[in-house]
């Protein structure tokens, strides 16, 4: 398995798309959290985006489950950047390749 930063930048008009869908796109991660697919996630400060840190087979697959969470869904990310990432030191360096 791969660990791969995903960085969400969310449409500027978005806020209200993102309160109303926010239960199930955290529901929609604690499941992936669960299964252990989803190792951290969370928001910027100042509400532009968010950091998600994800274990896939690769980026395919990666993308693929990107497309089923409620905000894509629903029009809330504008872009999204995926990258290869090797945790080398601390907490998530367990997951390292």
């Amino acid at each position: 398995m791969t660990v791969f930063a995903v960085e969400y930048v969310y449409a500027a008009d978005s806020g209200a798309i993102r309160d109303e869908t926010r239960p199930a796109h955290r529901a929609w991660l604690s499941d992936l959290a669960d299964e252990g697919a989803l190792l951290a996630s969370g928001p910027y400060g100042d509400g532009a985006g968010a950091l998600l840190i994800f274990k896939s087979r690769d980026e395919a697959e990666l993308t693929d489950l990107l497309k089923q969470d409620p905000f894509a869904d629903a029009g809330a990310i504008a872009g999204i950047r995926t990258t290869e990432w090797s945790p080398i030191i601390g907490l998530l360096s367990e997951h390292a390749s």
